[in-house]
């Protein structure tokens, strides 16, 4: 028996292809280093609706809640365009992210060398690159009330409304604080304080919990200037905080600093459980890609790395996470490669099982 629990929920498209990789790698774990874990499936998103009528069923979201982590793959696609705005495949993400109440998105974005020519930027630029990104995710422009769309005089008007509360502010700072505290000691804060009140609002709440991390480096930047840093000159960011709307923004922006959204996961996290461990879900950020969607050319990266971040934030195993995190960096230096980093002539791309194959063949040799 473990007291380590995980709900994966594969989800649509290239998910279900990506997850059997992690399962490998979970099963791994159990084997070769005595690490074992409590697993259960489950639905959500397009093939929850397909069984059930609905994105994400009531007793799928109890599940969630009594988990240590949640493991996602992927949601949606081009079958339920159609659908009803209000059980759309996405509409099951959003209610784990708001249910679960995961208010702050660790969006990591890193540059393995051996992957540093793929970028759309100078090598330079990006060699070497490490930050992470700390987005609101429960609040916000996304969330705010009133919104919708409704008739005024002879047109249609959208509406939506950014709004933030002090508290909200202030604990997704606080985590990007305390996430600073266990790297180098940055932090930018992004917003639109020049032209927005709940920027000016956001500028004024970080700054005074700041106060209570003098150690570290404080810095605040317009939204849209940060865009221009990020492709100017990342290196110079460690931990970006920003709300809900410029996050989703930046958070994709700087992932494709780094060559491949294959490449990239995520961590959604909100407030500790009885246990002490922080509610979470992990999802690779790359989509249900349906183009390639039952190919097996996507690459499992994204959602492997997910599971190396809950290893770290949800089961405080950080050196279990290294390891994994060092085996996908050995492969990538081996020159192993799914299709979507191909950038080599006469080199045949990996499967999606081939390359989950040789991430556990380097945690093995790494023993």
């Amino acid at each position: 028996m473990t007291d380590r629990s995980l709900l994966v929920l594969p989800g649509d498209g290239i998910g279900p292809e990506v997850m059997a990789e992690v399962r490998k790698i979970i099963d791994w774990y159990g084997t070769a280093r005595g690490i074992t874990f409590d697993v259960t499936e489950d639905l959500v998103g397009g093939c929850a609706y397909d069984a059930h009528g609905t994105p994400l069923t009531d007793a799928t979201m109890a599940k969630a809640q009594e988990v240590d982590a949640v493991l996602l793959g992927a949601v949606g696609g081009p079958k339920y365009d159609k659908l009803d705005f209000s059980v759309k495949p996405e509409r099951g993400l959003l209610r784990l992210r708001k249910e679960m109440d995961l208010f702050a998105n660790l969006r990591p974005a890193q540059c393995f060398d051996a992957l540093a020519d793929f970028s759309s930027l100078k090598k330079d630029v990006v060699a070497g690159l490490d930050i992470m990104i700390v987005r609101e995710l429960t609040s916000g422009v996304y969330f705010g009330e009133p919104r919708g769309i409704i008739e005024e005089g002879n047109e249609r008007v959208g509406i939506n409304t950014q709004r933030y509360t002090e508290s909200e502010i202030d604990r997704v700072a606080r985590s990007a604080f305390e996430l600073a505290m266990k790297r180098n000691k940055k932090l930018c804060s992004m917003e639109k304080a020049n032209v927005m009140e709940s920027g000016v609002l956001w500028r004024e709440v970080v700054t005074e919990v700041g106060k209570d991390y003098p150690e570290v480096e404080l810095s605040h930047m317009y939204a849209d200037a940060g865009a221009m840093q990020l492709t100017r000159w990342p290196k110079q960011f460690d931990v970006i905080v920003t709300d809900n709307l410029f996050g989703d923004l930046l958070s994709d922006l700087a992932a494709m600093l780094t060559g491949s959204l294959g490449m990239l996961p995520s961590a959604s996290l909100g407030a500790p459980m009885a246990n002490g461990r922080p509610k979470a879900l992990y999802e690779p950020v790359h989509g249900s890609a349906p183009d390639i969607a039952g190919q097996g050319k996507a690459n499992p990266i994204a959602c492997i790395l997910s599971f190396a971040m809950a290893l770290r934030y949800s089961f405080d195993l950080g050196d279990e996470a290294d390891r994994l995190e060092k085996a996908v960096e050995k492969v990538l230096a081996d020159g192993k490669r799914t299709a979507d980093l191909l950038g080599e002539e006469g080199v045949t791309p990996l499967s999606t099982a081939e390359m989950g194959d040789a991430v556990v063949e380097a945690l093995q040799a790494g023993l």
